[in-house]
């Protein structure tokens, strides 16, 4: 259970970070409410997660979710560049990410 609290954490880390677009520092109500929203819930997740996996493994995890996600969606909503170089930095974020999977204790 505590894998899929922390994929579910990494998930709502991404829609916090996009979401952080569309508040537009804070002066929107409700782009603003949701980020934070999905910030607490993010959050919880991860706490439940590292009861049980290890801190750094759980953590590394979670921020690289949210790195891939956030890069992968400012590409496709914002048109942020796809070069193939970043391309190649999140394979190696995406690569890092299921080492430390399986390597988890």
């Amino acid at each position: 259970m505590a894998w899929i609290h922390l994929l579910l954490a990494g998930l709502f880390e991404v829609v916090w970070a996009i979401g952080l677009k569309y508040t537009e520092g804070f002066t929107r109500l409700w782009p603003s409410a949701g980020t934070l929203a999905a910030m607490a819930v993010s959050i919880v997740l991860l706490a439940l997660a590292v009861k049980t996996l290890p801190i750094g493994t759980a953590y590394a995890i979670w921020t690289g979710i949210g790195a891939v996600g956030a890069v992968a969606l400012g590409i496709v909503l914002f048109g942020d560049p796809a070069t193939w170089p970043r391309l190649l930095c999140v394979a190696l974020i995406l690569t890092g990410i299921v080492g430390l999977k399986l390597t988890a204790a």
